[in-house]
């Protein structure tokens, strides 16, 4: 996928703007994860057949995690580096959904498609501000 294309998703061509925009869909998108499993982890745990201490547990570090991102969302200019991170853990949660499904979770046929389409869902996002963090510290646009 383009710069070009990232932009149309983001309706902008401003990175610090497309910056903004896709670390806010993250937040809202993890956040409301983070939530669900922290109000239903019993439920969702029998559905994806994983067990309710592990989705109570997530829960809390995807709200918490979705807060810090928000939290950047919000700032006028996101700093570089904690963006940095975002992008690192993110990808970092979309490799370990993967590992975890392959080595360690034996989760119901919804699980089985669960875990891998919110990893993809992250990596996504990791790829979408990489671009948009990219586009704003090309030396065209770093501003003396």
């Amino acid at each position: 996928m383009s710069a070009t294309q990232f932009a149309t998703l983001a309706r902008t061509t401003e990175p610090q703007t497309m910056l903004r925009r896709f670390l806010a869909l993250d937040a809202v998108v993890t956040g409301v994860n983070g939530v669900a499993y922290l109000a239903a982890s019993g439920p969702l745990g029998r559905l994806l057949d994983i067990d309710s201490g592990l989705l109570l547990a997530l829960g809390v570090v995807l709200t918490v995690y979705a807060a810090g991102v928000a939290w950047l969302a919000s700032r006028r200019q996101p700093p570089v580096l904690p963006v940095r991170a975002v992008i690192e853990i993110n990808l970092a949660w979309a490799v370990l959904s993967f590992v975890a499904l392959a080595v360690w979770l034996s989760p119901s046929t919804a699980g089985a498609v669960w875990i891998p389409l919110q990893a993809l869902t992250v990596a996504g996002f990791a790829l979408a501000q990489y671009v948009a963090l990219r586009a704003l510290t090309a030396p065209q646009n770093i501003s003396d």
